[in-house]
């Protein structure tokens, strides 16, 4: 099943572009995507930091991402 990535930051960063299409089991759920995002991308070893949103609400793990949702990656907002 595809769902489409919206990145941010260092997320973006991390992949080479802000949008990604990844294909995805179905009924799969927000901590299967991190864990497909920690076995592709070395960079989001801490993904676990990082805010996931679907369809503009924010998740949490246990979310179940349906069959064209739009995810979005959403890194620690720092400053001062």
């Amino acid at each position: 099943m595809k769902c489409n990535l919206l990145l941010f930051g260092i997320a973006a960063e991390i992949v080479g572009t802000n949008e990604l299409t990844i294909d995805i089991v179905k009924d799969s759920n927000v901590l299967g995507l991190k864990k497909i995002l920690i076995d592709t991308y070395v960079g989001f070893k801490n993904v676990d930091q990082f805010a996931i949103a679907v369809n503009e609400s924010y998740a949490s793990d246990e979310t179940v991402i349906e069959k064209n949702d739009i995810i979005a990656i959403i890194p620690p907002v720092s400053g001062g």
